[in-house]
Formats: C-alpha cells, structure tokens, sequence
C-alpha cells in the first residue's frame, strides 16, 4: 500500500534523526536472519544460561519439530516444495512457541491441534515472524522502521502483548506532525487505543503541520471524522477546511470519479458536518466555502445572513469554539499606571506588538467604564500589519464595574501568532468614557516556569487610531496560551 510505504519512510526519516539505536538499543533495522542447519557438537556447554541456550535455538534446525512457511507465494504442490518467491521456510520448537504465546499452544495442544509438520503463513511477514519468534526465544528486541507495524500485526495475531508494547513504544518515540495521521490510521485498524491518544494529541498541538504532511490526505473517512469532531485542535477554521477540501479531492481520485463540487460533497458526507463554518470571518467564508461548490446555494445563504443579521438565523452547523488551548493560560498587562478619562467616537484604539516565540492568543483585557457599572459594546480585531489581513475578530460586549480593573473579552477561537511577524491588536467600544493606562512599556516579557520566557514588543499603530499608543490608552492586557 502506498500510505503504508509513505508511514515507513517517515519513521525511517525520524529513526534516523536520532540515531541508529531502535527499541532498547537494538539495532535498527534488524539484519537478515540465516537458519542454521548443522548441529554444533556440545553446543550446551558453550551456554552460560537458559536464555543463551534457547536463543541458540531460534531459527535452527536443532532439536526443531515444526516448521513455518512464511509469507506469500506461489503454490508448492504437495506442500512440501521449495518456498515460493516472497516465502520463507522457518524452523521452530513447538513447546519454546506454547510457552509464549496462546495461540500458539492452542495450535500445538488444543482440541483442534494440528499434527502438521509444516505450517504455512501466508499473511506474515517472514521478518515480522522472526522478529516475533526472536522474542519468544530470548526476549531480545529487533524491530526498525521497515518491520515495525508487521511486527506489530504479528504480535497481535499471536497474542504476545510484551511485543505489542515494544512495537507501540517505538512508534510513539518517533511520533511527529508529519507522520501522526498516518499513524492514526494504523493505530486505528489495529486497535490500539494508546497510541492513537498520543497521535491525536500531537494532531491537537500541531494541526497546521500534521494537516499539511502527504499523510493526512491519505486517512479513511471515519478517522477525519474522528479528528473533525475534536474541540482540540489549533487551526483556524478556514485552513481546516481547506485541507478538507484536498482530502475529497484525494478521496476522489481513489474511488476513481471526476474530481467535481458535487463528487467532493459526496465523498465528504458526514464529515462536512463537521466543519464549524460559524467561526470563520465573512470574508474568509466568502473567499472560500462560499466559492467551493460543496455548500448548497441555501446553505451559502444561510450562512452569510448568520454572519450579518440579527437575530441570526440556524444553521446545522458546529458554533462552538475550538479550545486548542494547553497549559496555563497567560497574559501580559504593557501599562504601569491607570487614570482617567477615555473617550470614544467610532475610531479603534490600536497597537503594534511583536513576539519572540509562536503562541496563540484568545482574547484581550480592556478598561471599563469611570462613571460605575456598565455595558459596552466591543469588537476586537488582530491584523497581521504588512499584509493588512484579518486573523480573526469578535463582536462581542462586556460588563464593567465601574473600577479600574480590566475586563476579559475573547475572540472566537485562537488566533496564532508567529514569532517576528507584526500584528496589530484592535478594539472599537461604543460607551462611555473609560479608564486608561500610562507609563507603557515597549517590552514586557512574560516568564513561565514550564515554558520559556515569552517577549512582546510593542509599536504605535500610525493611521484610525483613537489614540492608543506605547505610553497610554486602550488595550492594556493580551490573554495568551504558550
């Protein structure tokens, strides 16, 4: 299979990254096996242990009372014939494979035990067997990038559990983005419930690059239904969908129909369900689902007066946020002194910020009202500055108390935010006069104790302003995630 070739590459790509050890430090990939044939005379005594005697054993003819051809081939007539191409014939010790394995003894000593002498495996890999008989011999560990999810379908299928586990640890220690949705899907064909929560969460922490590996394309439809469902995940909708769109287009060209709008919706079905169009921007809905051919025109319409009226009218589609959010959550304030008073006329106040490291930015802390308890009126916009794009915006309220404290107003979902890139942080109240700030910083850095030091740079914003600049105004908090 193509996806299974690509998952191989991949985690021979992360093996060696790190090094040629595999799992406890065995060589990776393991070397080709040869069946040794010829007796050694007093080979006991060369053997210090019980271990050192019974790995002699594995792969020798010695002592062997059964023997397995493995893999596919050709057919051999009378089943004793030479191995077919792709076939191995292996030597085994039918009460070495009973004392590890169930299965094994439910072949040998069961009610429906086999007397044969020869067995044959058409659907193991011959490495994937040594590698599973090695194990049963000596508990020693060979697996590598090439063999690791035979070995595990192997280990599976003869139920030896010690060896499902090794085999679920090294993919795990070279889980990454670019290959967490090809190991997903293997997780889930073969139930392994572990390994498909540590994929998932390595989705959920880095959406953008697992979305855009070869793998994520190449996933069934009821595992982007799984990953679709997630409240987790840290991308904005409208790049979510486009990857979406790549996966019909894929999906497609597998079940060989005309890559068109209407075969997209098609091979979509459910999961277009799924996509939370009410937090997209109008102008990122009307850039892309609006032009995609995937919505219905009602649907298109629908949603267009979701975004624009009031009340708005239902949609059947996911409004609730995606709370991507891990660790603590953070916020930084850039004034040392609040007085009074600040006026609103239509203008946003704005300011430009800089950070020293990718984070991802939920909301912002506002000053309220000087005159007591109040509702305001508030949209909150980031822009990122050289290309003048919406990021993401909210109109929104909040209730004030009439002190100077600040008041938490938050944006739909997560906005990321990319080291060295400028953006600029705006809020347009309509109420009244406000508290504000003074003796702005241009730099605050804010220091975790599990992450490191996050550093804002802050600029005036030149041009609409309604005053807001380093050394006073609007603006005083951003509430992050790092």
């Amino acid at each position: 299979m193509a996806a299974a070739g690509a998952l191989e590459a991949a985690l021979a790509t992360a093996a060696s990254n790190e090094g040629p050890a595999g799992v406890a430090g065995v060589p990776s990939p393991a070397p080709p096996v040869m069946v040794q044939r010829e007796p050694a005379y007093n080979w006991q005594a060369t053997k210090r242990s019980l271990r050192e005697r019974f790995a002699f054993l594995f792969a020798n003819e010695l002592l062997s009372d059964v023997r397995f051809v493995v893999g596919k081939g050709g057919s051999r007539a009378g089943g004793g014939g030479a191995p077919g191409p792709g076939q191995q014939r292996i030597p085994a010790h039918r009460f070495v494979l009973a004392a590890g394995s169930a299965v094994f003894d439910a072949m040998f000593n069961g009610g429906m035990a086999t007397t044969s002498a020869e067995i044959e495996l058409p659907d193991v890999e011959p490495a994937a067997f040594l590698a599973l008989l090695r194990f049963l011999y000596s508990d020693e560990v060979q697996i590598g990038p090439e063999t690791v999810m035979t070995t595990l379908y192997t280990a599976k299928k003869y139920a030896v559990p010690a060896l499902e586990a090794h085999c679920v640890e090294f993919l795990t220690k070279h889980l990454r983005a670019d290959n967490a949705f090809m190991l997903l899907t293997q997780a889930r064909l073969f139930d392994e419930p572990q390994l498909a929560s540590l994929c998932l969460d390595t989705i959920d922490k880095s959406t953008i690059d697992a979305i855009s590996a070869e793998g994520f394309t190449d996933i069934d439809i009821d595992t982007l239904c799984a990953v679709l469902e997630r409240d987790t995940l840290s991308i904005r909708e409208s790049r979510l969908f486009g990857a979406v769109v790549r996966w019909a287009e894929a999906e497609c060209q597998r079940q060989q129909l005309p890559v068109t709008s209407a075969n997209k919706q098609k091979v979509l079905g459910k999961a277009l369900s799924l996509i939370r169009f009410p937090l997209m921007t109008i102008e990122e809905f009307a850039a892309g689902p609006a032009q995609s051919g995937i919505l219905s025109d009602r649907e298109v319409v629908n949603l267009f007066l979701h975004f624009t009226v009031n009340p708005k009218p239902r949609v059947d589609y996911i409004d609730r946020p995606r709370c991507c959010l891990r660790g603590k959550e953070c916020s930084i304030n850039r004034f040392q002194q609040v007085e009074s008073r600040w006026g609103y006329s239509g203008t946003s106040d704005r300011i430009r910020f800089t950070v020293n490291r990718r984070i991802s930015i939920v909301g912002f802390g506002l000053y309220g009202s000087i005159h007591g308890p109040t509702d305001y009126q508030v949209n909150i916009q980031i822009i990122e500055y050289e290309k003048n794009q919406t990021l993401g915006q909210n109109d929104t309220g909040f209730s004030c108390d009439g002190t100077a404290n600040t008041f938490r107003v938050m944006f739909k979902e997560p906005i990321e935010i990319l080291p060295t890139v400028c953006y600029t942080a705006c809020a347009t109240l309509k109420g009244p006069d406000s508290h504000y700030g003074t003796k702005g910083l241009k730099k605050v850095i804010h220091e975790s104790p599990t992450s490191s030091k996050t550093c804002f740079f802050f600029f005036s914003s030149p041009g609409n302003n309604n005053g807001t600049s380093i050394e006073d105004g609007q603006i005083p908090e951003i509430i992050f995630y790092t």
